[in-house]
C-alpha cells in the first residue's frame, strides 16, 4: 500500500493594512521607480498592533479548513514555519491549536527562514506517511516588519506580513497518475550566514535583532540553488521541467523569479507571481501563493506542481505536488 500526503485545501490571511511603494517613500528614502525596477514588488501588507504571526497563522489556518470541507477538530498535527514567532516559547502553533479550539494534538514550530514552509511540508509528510497522523496543518507564517530596519532602504523595502496554510491528509494511492507530495527535497549551507540574517538573538545579544542582507550575492546563490533543487526533485519524481504545470516559487524578488525559470526553460506564464502584491513574506510567501493561485482558478485539481524557496542560513528546497 503507498500512501501520499494530498492538499484537501489552501488558505491565507494578510493584514489589514497595505503599503503601497508611493506610502513607504513617505518615511523611507526611496521611491516606486526604485523598488518596482530592482524587485517588481508595488505592495506589501503590514500587520497592526492586535496582529501578529499566531493571528495571521490561525486565520489561514481557518480559511484552508473551509476550504478543506473539515472540521478542526479533525487535525492532529499542526507544524507551523516562522522566523518571527509570538513568543520564544512556547511554539507559535499551540496558539494556532488554541484559536481553533483543538484540545488535543501535536503542534511545533519550524525555523527555516523562507524555506521553513518547504521543511515544515517534507516532516508533515513523512510523519502522515509513517502512519503517525492522519491530517495536519501545515502553515507559514510571518510578522517581518517586526524585524526590519526602517532606516535600511535596501531591506525594509522588500518584506511584508502574511500567512498561508493548506490542510494534508494522508490517503492510499489511486491510479496511475495520484494526488499528493510526490517529492522533496531539502538542504542547507551554513556557511553562508552572514549574508542574509538577524543581528539578535536569545543566546547571544538577548534582544530581537534586525534583518540584514547583502543582497547581490543573495540573489547569485538564488538562482542557482533553485534551478538545481527544482531540477533533483522533479528527477525524484521521474519527471522533467516539461511536466510541470505550475511553479509556485518563494515570492523573494522579480528578477529571481525570471532566472529561476529561465534555468529551466520554463515559460514564464507558468510560474504564480505574487511578490508585486505581497512583497517578500517568508515562510509565508509559498503557501500565500498557492492559496492565490488555487482561489482565482489557475490552479486545478490534477496540476503538477514545484514550489521551492532559499532562505537564510542559506536553506533551500523543493516539493514536487499533483494537487
Amino acid at each position: 500500500m503507498t500512501v501520499f500526503s494530498v492538499i484537501l485545501g489552501t488558505g491565507s490571511a494578510l493584514p489589514a493594512q497595505r503599503v503601497s511603494n508611493a506610502e513607504l517613500a513617505e518615511r523611507v528614502d526611496t521611491s516606486d521607480e526604485w523598488i518596482v525596477e530592482r524587485t517588481g514588488i508595488r505592495f506589501r501588507h503590514i500587520a497592526g498592533p492586535e496582529e501578529t504571526t499566531g493571528t495571521l497563522a490561525a486565520d489561514a489556518a481557518r480559511a484552508a479548513l473551509a476550504s478543506a470541507g473539515v472540521e478542526a477538530a479533525s487535525i492532529d498535527l499542526i507544524v507551523l514555519a516562522t522566523a518571527t514567532p509570538d513568543q520564544t516559547f512556547p511554539a507559535t502553533a499551540t496558539r494556532v491549536q488554541n484559536a481553533l479550539g483543538i484540545l488535543d494534538c501535536v503542534a511545533f514550530d519550524v525555523a527555516a527562514v523562507c524555506s521553513g514552509f518547504l521543511y515544515a511540508v517534507q516532516v508533515a509528510d513523512s510523519m502522515l506517511r509513517a502512519g503517525v497522523h492522519r491530517r495536519a496543518l501545515v502553515i507559514g507564517a510571518e510578522t517581518f516588519s517586526r524585524i526590519l530596519d526602517w532606516e535600511d532602504r535596501t531591506t525594509c523595502v522588500l518584506f511584508g506580513d502574511g500567512a498561508g496554510a493548506i490542510v494534508l491528509e494522508a490517503r492510499e494511492a489511486e491510479g496511475d497518475a495520484p494526488q499528493g507530495i510526490l517529492a522533496t527535497k531539502l538542504h542547507a549551507d551554513g556557511r553562508y550566514n552572514d549574508l542574509l540574517y538577524v543581528d539578535g538573538g536569545v543566546s547571544t545579544t538577548g534582544t530581537v535583532g534586525k534583518l540584514r542582507m547583502k543582497g547581490r550575492e543573495v540573489f547569485r546563490h538564488a538562482v542557482t540553488n533553485l534551478a538545481s533543487v527544482m531540477q533533483e526533485s522533479l528527477a525524484a519524481a521521474g519527471l522533467q521541467p516539461g511536466d510541470v504545470d505550475w511553479v509556485v516559487p518563494h515570492q523573494a524578488n522579480a528578477r529571481i523569479l525570471d532566472a529561476t525559470a529561465r534555468k529551466l526553460d520554463l515559460a514564464p506564464e507558468k510560474v504564480i507571481v505574487t511578490v508585486d502584491r505581497h512583497a517578500n513574506t517568508s515562510a509565508a510567501s509559498v503557501p500565500l501563493a498557492l492559496d492565490t493561485a488555487v482561489r482565482d482558478g489557475r490552479i486545478q485539481r490534477g496540476d503538477l506542481l514545484v514550489l521551492e524557496a532559499m532562505g537564510g542560513g542559506f536553506t533551500w528546497g523543493a516539493a514536487v505536488i499533483r494537487f
